[in-house]
């Protein structure tokens, strides 16, 4: 009796340890993740030079890690930083007046009247539905030079979180699968089950990181790339946000160039309006409804319509981080039912063992059964 009293006590301040600790590293939840995602992007890379090199655990992790600095951290901060001075350009030019959204959708009302008629058969007021858009427009402007300012403000709170990123990554390069392993023993869930999951976890994330943030630099450099060939104010921010929506599946960089294909069209100018709409619909629009399947749906063996309900909610709750976070809370809701259908559904009698679980698991070790450094 007493033993079991201590045992249950014993668990109670470790699930509360275990809650102040996460409470604890909330604030570091960001470093933390693309940490993670590092880590599980750049293995294959480590294991090229683990044969390369030998089992040296140091250089191996500091070589991948400056690797991971040359192709992706250096080039997003030279963007970032490119992008909030066009941002606040462009923020000072409404401002001055010198560049009115009210005017620019008269001139596609006034070249399309047909819009205006068939909005009014839905009872809406095409004025109020113009002023609208004039507002939220500029609000967006005003709303990304305070973010700009910000990010100019908290530039050492910005170096300090990239610095803490850099510094994890290193250590679960080195000492990933050392972790891993002990994450498994520790978790009471069956270490074949535990497996299977953090397989999911690693394939999941490394879809979605990496064929999202393909997807967007893709669509983002093609509808920046026309936006200037054609002589389009701000192509630079203009393709950067075509690479922010294109995170969304299914409307994704449509929700740019449409308007400015439309605009093109009402002052006339037909032949870049024509040029502009052939290449979305064909290059920008083929870039999205091929490769998306194949990088992300593929890999993470998600339904297309689970990845972007999944999308949409982890961007809603968690922000930007959440085009990675949801597909992945999606897969493992997945990967927990599908086990506990294989193990659980059928009755006690013809309960599979759980080592059958992961070779009859649809997306088993898919490739990543090596993974445990991840």
């Amino acid at each position: 009796m007493y033993d079991a009293l201590e045992r249950r006590s014993f668990l109670a301040m470790l699930v509360l340890v275990t809650l102040a600790f996460l409470l604890l590293m909330k604030p570091f939840a960001g470093p933390i993740f693309w940490a993670v995602a590092i880590a599980l992007i750049f293995h294959p890379l480590q294991r090229v030079l683990i044969r390369r090199l030998g089992n040296r655990p140091n250089i191996v992790a500091l070589l991948t890690l400056l690797t991971c600095m040359f192709i992706v951290v250096i080039p997003v901060i030279v963007l970032v930083s490119s992008l909030v001075a066009e941002g606040v350009s462009l923020y000072q030019q409404i401002q001055a007046g010198e560049i009115r959204p009210g005017e620019y959708i008269d001139r596609i009302n006034a070249s399309f009247p047909a819009i205006q008629g068939f909005l009014g058969q839905f009872n809406i007021d095409f004025a109020e539905l113009r002023d609208r858009a004039s507002n939220a427009f500029v609000g967006a402007t005003q709303f990304f030079a305070k973010q700009a300012l910000g990010f100019g403000q908290n530039t050492f709170q910005f170096f300090l979180g990239l610095a803490l990123m850099v510094y994890l990554a290193f250590f679960l390069l080195r000492d990933g699968t050392r972790l891993v392993d002990l994450l498994i023993r520790a978790l009471p869930l069956g270490d074949e089950r535990e497996r299977l999951l953090f397989n999911k976890f690693a394939e999941v994330t490394r879809a979605t990181v990496k064929g999202n943030l393909l997807i967007a630099l893709i669509q983002g450099a093609l509808g920046g790339g026309i936006f200037w060939a054609l002589g389009i104010q701000g192509a630079l921010i203009w393709g950067v946000v075509m690479a922010i929506v294109s995170l969304l599946p299914a409307v994704g960089a449509a929700l740019v160039w449409v308007p400015a294909a439309l605009y093109l069209a009402a002052i006339g100018s037909i032949i870049p309006a024509i040029i502009l709409t052939a290449f979305g619909v064909v290059v920008i629009g083929l870039a999205d409804n091929v490769l998306r399947p194949i990088l992300v749906g593929r890999d993470t063996k998600l339904p297309d319509y689970i990845v972007l309900l999944s999308t949409l909610g982890g961007i809603v709750m968690f922000g930007i981080n959440g085009f990675v976070m949801g597909p992945l809370v999606a897969a493992l809701f997945m990967a927990f039912w599908g086990i506990f259908m294989r193990e659980f559904s059928e009755g006690e009698g013809t309960r599979r063992p759980t080592g059958a679980t992961e070779s009859a698991s649809e997306g088993g070790a898919g490739g990543t059964g090596d993974q445990g450094g991840e």
